[in-house]
């Protein structure tokens, strides 16, 4: 069983820049795809990013040019640079082990999140 903690979430303003970590236990992660969702209040869990064994990545549009995904094997982590943050990033951020692929349901393991808050 993988354990996954994320950490980095804040307060930032509009236009700012977050970096996201998420840092794995109990197992490697550099056989599995790595993937970013995020929930806001009210709203369904929704596909960020992910990033597969090899180093490949595919983006939501809505965070296209705007937010990267890596991972350090090394590290047993994966990261979330975001920039040009908007308001409506908001949302709980949560990483997750699983396949390569924008559905929450092909994700098994998963962290507890992080806040992430964009002031206007």
């Amino acid at each position: 069983q993988v354990q996954l903690v994320e950490s980095g979430g804040g307060l930032v303003q509009a236009g700012g820049s977050l970096r996201l970590s998420c840092v794995a236990s109990g197992r490697t992660i550099s056989t599995y795809a790595m993937g970013w969702f995020r929930q806001a209040p009210g709203k369904e869990r929704e596909f960020v990013t992910t990033i597969n064994a090899g180093g490949s990545t595919f983006n939501a549009d809505s965070v296209k040019g705007r937010f990267t995904i890596s991972r350090d094997n090394a590290k047993n982590a994966v990261y979330l640079q975001m920039d040009s943050l908007k308001p409506e990033d908001t949302a709980v951020y949560y990483c997750a082990t699983g396949r390569y692929s924008r559905r929450p349901l092909d994700y098994d393991n998963w962290g507890q999140g992080t806040q992430v808050t964009v002031s206007s």
